[in-house]
This record gives C-alpha cells, structure tokens and sequence, in this order.
C-alpha cells in the first residue's frame, strides 16, 4: 500500500511540474506574439514653407531629441533623397515598445496638432527644406492565418 501512495504522489508531483511548465511556456509565448504585434510607423515629407502652420515651431534636423527617435532621421533622409511632397516616406518599426515611438514623437518634440486644415506633425528643417515628420502605431489584432 505505501508503494502505491508514493508513486501516486510520484506521478501527481511530475504531473504537476509539467503543467506548471506548460503554463509557464504558453504565457511567454502570448507575451513574445503580444510584443511582436506591436508596430510604429515613422513617416516624413517634404512641404512648403507656406504649408507651416503660423503656431508650428520649426526644429533642426540636427536636434539631439530628434535624434533619440528610432526611424525618425532616417525617415527624413528618405523623404528628402526620395523628393517626397505628394506621399510620406516612412520607416516601420516592429519590436519590443515600438508604441513608445509614437508617443516620443507627439510629446518630447514640438507636436503641432492642426485644425481641419492644417498639417499634424513636428516641422523639421533639414537643410533648406521643411519635413513633417509624424508617428502612427497599432497592434495587429489577429495572426495571419498561414
């Protein structure tokens, strides 16, 4: 009889070790997909003078705060290289707190929120032009199916 209740406790000890494990792994898989869902999308291009709202404040491109923004110079760049007016050249950050980004872009620099008709972004001078440099993230909120 005591050989039956240890190896039952045996088997329940075991038994509960791989469940715990199970659980453990499938939580930081969902927090691996979580954060793999997450996405930033920095966008930047080229307006005329005339399209800076009176209110907007103009930052250098050299700007160290600018700088600390992931994708950010280098969305400039391309809009710039890429002669862009009519479309936004962008830079996609998929990672861990790419939503940060966005959040770094409206609040750490001179976010110009417009009206209906007025341009939203911060206004950067990179040389003798005028970039509107903006974030958008989001989330994907199903897995493609495969």
């Amino acid at each position: 009889m005591l050989r039956r209740n240890d190896l039952a406790l045996s088997l329940f000890v075991v038994g509960a070790a791989a469940a715990a494990g199970y659980a453990l792994r499938s939580r930081s898989s969902r927090a691996r997909e979580d954060r793999d869902r997450t996405t930033a999308d920095v966008g930047a291009r080229i307006v005329d003078r005339t399209e800076v709202p009176d209110g907007a404040m103009v930052v250098d491109a050299a700007s160290r705060r600018l700088a600390e923004i992931p994708g950010a110079r280098r969305a400039i760049v391309r809009a710039v290289r890429n002669d862009a007016r009519d479309e936004w050249e962008h830079v996609t950050l998929t990672r861990d707190g790419a939503w940060s980004v966005v959040d770094a872009v409206r609040d750490s620099l001179p976010y110009y929120d417009g009206d209906a008709d007025e341009m939203n972004g911060v206004f950067v001078r990179y040389g003798d032009r005028i970039i509107v440099l903006d974030a958008i993230g989001w989330a994907r909120l199903e897995r493609p199916v495969s």
